[in-house]
């Protein structure tokens, strides 16, 4: 009975706290613990990407951000072939292999257009940006903080909308309740038939002084499929 009771009081206090802190003050928390010393908008540094997933060989992406100039680059190296997108501002090239000359049967192949190009960019940005880039305009985030058990653990989770020139999905991000790190995201094109993916986070990479996720394993959340992982990696210093 003592232990019931335990367990009771555990639970009544997480919805409690739950209840008492609005989600600015929890997305104001988790973006003290990911990027303490306000880094992030001034981040100017290198990483790289490994992914895996099922039936596919490696793909290393090594990624430059440098916000404040908007400069942005990607070189994906994977089998025999490097190949990527540079932007300054919106000044857009490609390469293939050392060379902007490109045939269209090979632009078409590696998709090298300035469209796919940006469209990694706001990827990239988005996702190691996290959870900063909910601060961002256009970004409609749910007044109730939710607690929610997933994977056997609980979380404090926001839910987040766009606006429909950002974006037409549904997220929901899972913080750890005592230390606020980002530990889950799952995003949703139509709720209701329980598609999109979630992505469990491990780990954490310190890029210069952001805290950003080490390891990212993807999933379908209709049938929990498994899609990929990706691990953060520093670049090395030249």
């Amino acid at each position: 009975m003592r232990y019931l009771l335990l367990i009771i009081v555990f639970l009544g206090s997480n919805v409690f706290y739950a209840q008492n802190i609005t989600a600015e003050e929890l997305l104001n928390k988790t973006i003290a613990f990911h990027n303490p010393n306000n880094e992030w908008e001034n981040f100017n540094g290198t990483f790289k990407v490994l992914m895996n997933r099922p039936n596919s060989s490696e793909r290393l992406s090594i990624i430059k951000m440098n916000l404040p100039k908007q400069q942005f680059s990607l070189e994906i190296q994977k089998d025999n072939d490097v190949y990527g997108y540079a932007f300054d501002k919106e000044e857009c090239t490609t390469n293939l292999n050392g060379s902007s000359e490109i045939s269209d049967e090979d632009r078409k192949a590696f998709r090298l257009t300035c469209e796919r190009g940006k469209m990694m960019q706001n990827y990239y940005t988005y996702l190691y940006g996290l959870p900063m880039k909910l601060k961002d305009p256009g970004t409609i985030i749910d007044s109730t903080v939710k607690t929610k058990t997933f994977k056997g653990k609980e979380y404090l989770v926001l839910k987040v909308n766009y606006e429909e020139e950002v974006g037409k999905d549904v997220w929901y991000f899972y913080f750890d309740p005592n230390t606020y790190a980002m530990e889950v995201y799952q995003f949703y094109h139509d709720e209701s038939k329980n598609d999109g993916e979630y992505i469990l986070l491990e780990g954490l990479e310190e890029i210069n002084g952001v805290k950003m996720p080490k390891t990212r394993a993807w999933y379908y959340n209709k049938d929990e499929k498994y899609l990929a992982t990706d691990v953060l990696l520093q670049a090395e210093v030249k």
